[in-house]
């Protein structure tokens, strides 16, 4: 009796060594592997026109896929994965919308947009918010254009249990203004196989604007650097991003790169301590990593991020808070205002971040 119960777990452990490994193999072979540098569709209009001496606006947020909002933790950051009902996340996706056509921006830089994932059950998130821009934007006019960058693809994500499933997921850039290229541009990925097979490939969404009476052109860069490596995906993606701001203003561009750099701006852990360094803790940004002349915005008065280790707790003392959202500008892009928008996390663990800026003359 006791022989045939260990032939029969070792039966179901070789079973199960055997599914396991197969899901690695087909994982590997379906590995998204994109090239460092792809040339991405621009959809719709968005041709407003710009020129130096021009002021804009700008904002950034991360939509946390809609399914990041008050009611939700993530098992990522100590929580138990609290996912949303289909109902919550359908509010969240119009709560997001209506924010984002509320506010008339020139440009958003947007994070965690999901195209066709199981978490989000279908929805091609892009899609919505462009619609809500076009139909509902504060001057009717509806001229934005849209371009999406992928930074996480997977047919299967096979964690927490249950399971993510599958995700396609990225960058999304849209703009007033006309855009001659959208790019998609691979940053490092510190993570090694077989975690890599399902796990993100980060990147830069870069987007050409043309700037009227010169041949210089407005760069703009929508980022979502690594959250959770060790720190040393962090230092080489925010290495290999102030590498291409640098290359594009030597060429006389006017650069402005803005996200959720998933570190904090200086100045910000005097504005919202670290509570539990056992939790996830960001990096940090220094003032030495910029270039003379080069500067960040961000709004250290209100928080851009929650922690995820538990629902959002009305009591501001509850929760554990960053400001890891914002923008880095070049010398010749003057800072008129930022603004972080206290909008008490109840659509997505970020609040949406607002820069005013000027094109100023050379």
């Amino acid at each position: 009796m006791a022989k045939k119960i260990l032939i029969g777990i070792g039966a179901v452990v070789g079973v199960a060594v055997l599914a396991f490994a197969g899901l690695v193999g087909w994982l590997t072979i379906r590995e998204y592997k994109p090239a460092n540098l792809e040339d991405l569709e621009v959809l719709g209009g968005g041709e407003a026109p710009i020129a130096v001496g021009d002021s804009l606006t700008v904002l950034s947020q991360n939509t946390g896929y809609a399914g990041l909002g008050a009611e939700s933790d993530f098992f990522m950051d100590g929580g138990k994965d609290v996912a949303p009902t289909k109902e919550q996340q359908a509010d969240n996706l119009a709560g997001l919308s209506a924010l984002l056509a509320g506010e008339g921006a020139d440009v958003y830089f947007l994070q965690e947009v999901d195209t066709d994932s199981g978490r989000t059950r279908g929805v091609d998130q892009s899609n919505v918010y462009w619609d809500a821009l076009r139909l509902g934007g504060l001057d009717g006019t509806g001229a934005y254009s849209s371009s999406h960058a992928l930074n996480y693809s997977c047919d299967f994500v096979p964690f927490p249990w249950p399971p993510i499933g599958k995700v396609h997921s990225g960058l999304q850039t849209l703009s007033r203004f006309g855009v001659d290229s959208a790019q998609r541009i691979a940053l490092p990925c510190p993570f090694s196989w077989p975690v890599r097979a399902a796990n993100l490939k980060r990147c830069l969404l870069v987007s050409y604007v043309p700037l009227e009476g010169t041949d210089k052109q407005l760069v703009l860069v929508n980022l979502h650097l690594e959250a959770y490596d060790d720190g040393e995906g962090k230092a080489a993606q925010t290495k290999a991003l102030m590498d291409f701001l640098t290359a594009e203003y030597e060429k006389g561009n006017y650069v402005i790169a803005g996200g959720d750099f998933n570190q904090t701006f200086p100045g910000a852990l005097d504005a919202f301590p670290i509570q539990d360094a056992g939790l996830w803790t960001p990096g940090v940004l220094g003032e030495e990593m910029l270039p003379e002349g080069w500067r960040f915005a961000c709004d250290l008065s209100v928080p851009s991020c929650r922690l995820l280790n538990h629902p959002y707790d009305p009591d501001p003392a509850g929760n554990q808070f960053y400001v890891i959202d914002g923008f880095i500008l070049s010398p010749n892009v003057g800072l008129d205002s930022v603004e972080t928008l206290d909008n008490q996390f109840q659509y997505t663990d970020h609040n949406p971040v607002s820069i005013r800026v000027t094109l100023e003359p050379s």
